[in-house]
């Protein structure tokens, strides 16, 4: 094994040895946490949809009022709708990070154990007439990966919030003064952003554990 700072990089023939004889229960545990993965994936998916629309919804609710602090309620509603909308890029990188990383452990292990059931793509044959072809562009499958789709989504929403912020904030000009609130904010903002990436990160290093035995007796009268 080779030692470094944070993480022990193995060999192939390391990993091999590390799940000799147990190569079908590591399978099925991969498998079914590639799965909870997925379920988990979907789940953060409608909890950042949940906040994002919410936010929309008060956002546009707030452009077709007549508030006095219209302006006010927009830039906050913009910055709250960019920092969710960067927490679910984020969210969505790393649920797809420890997706792939069950998958890749699939790829391994299922050779000798099930074959490479997982590793085949099956496909329809070609088409061979024009109307077959056409048919198949709007009713046929595809190999287009659900999740890169969701991260694409996700990227857009915050382009769009972000844009927005632009459209809430007064017109700039020398003359004018500086709303420390709307700095304030865009700060925080940017802070909360900055760190979802800095200290978002999962820990890479080793874990070194402290137990101590608790001790129970009767005593004796």
């Amino acid at each position: 094994m080779k030692n470094g700072s944070t993480t022990i990089e193995i060999t192939s023939e390391e990993y091999t040895e590390a799940f000799k004889k147990k190569e079908a229960e590591a399978l099925k545990q991969a498998l079914d946490i590639r799965k909870f993965e997925i379920e988990l994936y979907w789940k953060r998916a409608t909890y950042f949809w949940t906040f994002i629309g919410a936010t929309m919804a008060g956002f546009l609710a707030i452009q077709a009022s007549a508030a006095q602090n219209k302006q006010d309620l927009a830039v906050i509603l913009s910055c709250l709708g960019t920092v969710f909308s960067f927490a679910w890029v984020c969210v969505n990188r790393g649920s797809k990070f420890w997706q792939e990383n069950w998958e890749k452990h699939v790829d391994v292990l299922e050779d000798n154990v099930t074959g490479p059931l997982y590793k085949i793509v099956m496909s329809r044959n070609a088409m061979s007439s024009t109307g077959e072809k056409i048919i198949h562009l709007f009713t046929g499958p595809s190999p287009i990966s659900v999740s890169k789709i969701n991260q694409i989504i996700s990227i857009y929403v915050l382009v769009l919030w972000v844009l927005l912020f632009a459209y809430s904030l007064p017109e700039f000009g020398l003359d004018r003064k500086v709303n420390w609130f709307y700095v304030a904010l865009a700060s925080l903002s940017a802070t909360a952003c900055i760190m979802f990436v800095w200290l978002g990160r999962s820990y890479g290093g080793g874990y070194f554990h402290t137990a101590k035995l608790r001790k129970s007796r009767i005593k004796n009268s």
